[in-house]
């Protein structure tokens, strides 16, 4: 199975909302880190925002093809144009180890 890694950046305390809506759509979990961003004043000026510098960024491991719905459904609840003023992108990954399926077949007796 291919996956893809969502990275999505937010204002600190959205995190729970982009997991939220990443697991409406079909996402297991994820994995929070607590950031500080560094965007300046022109930045600011470009986005029409104001930039909180204590961020979030939710990683979350799913498989290639509902990368498109978890990334919609992120934006939606949590984008720029949200309290959350998030970001989100994707990456390939090659390799994966350490995950159960979602859905685990019995073990043969």
């Amino acid at each position: 199975m291919n996956y893809e890694l969502i990275l999505c950046i937010v204002n600190t305390g959205f995190s729970e909302t982009v997991m939220d809506a990443a697991k409406e759509v079909g996402a297991r979990g994820g994995t929070v880190i607590h950031a500080r961003g560094t965007a300046n004043k022109e930045a600011e000026q470009f986005f029409h925002i104001t930039i909180q510098p204590d961020k979030e960024i939710i990683m979350i491991l799913v498989p290639a093809d509902i990368k498109d719905a978890v990334l919609h459904a992120v934006y939606t609840h949590a984008g720029l144009k949200t309290e959350g003023q998030g970001i989100a992108f994707s990456l390939p990954v090659d390799d994966v180890v350490g995950l159960s399926p979602a859905n685990p077949k019995p073990a043969a007796e």
